[in-house]
C-alpha cells in the first residue's frame, strides 16, 4: 500500500496546529479523551512545545497572582513571624484562588 503525504507551508501548518490545540482544550473542558488530537500533535512535533509553553504561562501567572494577592491582603513576612498559623491559612487560601484563576484562564481555556 502506497502512503501519501500532505505538505503545508508554515502559515497553513500554524493554522492547523492552532485549530488542533483549540480542539484539545475544548475536549479537556468537556472531560473527554484527547488521545487522537494528542497523537496528531505529537507526530507533528508540536505537542511538547505547546505543553511547555502552557506550563510556563501558568507558572508565571500563578506566581504573579500569589504575590499581588498577598500584597493586597497584607499577608507579609511580619505576619509569618507573628502568627504563623494565620499566615499559612491565608497563603493557602490565596494559592487556592490563584490556582482556580490560572486553571480557568490558561489551562482550560
Amino acid at each position: 500500500m502506497k502512503k501519501y503525504y500532505i505538505v503545508f507551508d508554515e502559515y497553513d501548518r500554524g493554522i492547523i496546529i492552532n485549530a488542533l490545540n483549540n480542539k484539545r482544550n475544548a475536549l479537556i473542558r468537556e472531560g473527554r479523551y484527547t488521545d487522537a488530537v494528542d497523537e496528531v500533535l505529537l507526530t507533528s512535533g508540536k505537542l511538547n512545545g505547546y505543553l511547555a509553553d502552557i506550563d510556563k504561562q501558568a507558572e508565571d501567572m500563578f506566581s504573579r497572582l500569589v504575590k499581588q494577592m498577598a500584597e493586597r491582603e497584607g499577608v507579609t513576612e511580619q505576619l509569618k513571624t507573628d502568627n504563623q498559623m494565620e499566615w499559612v491559612a491565608r497563603m493557602n487560601n490565596i494559592r487556592s484562588r490563584a490556582t482556580e484563576i490560572v486553571n480557568n484562564d490558561i489551562i482550560y481555556s
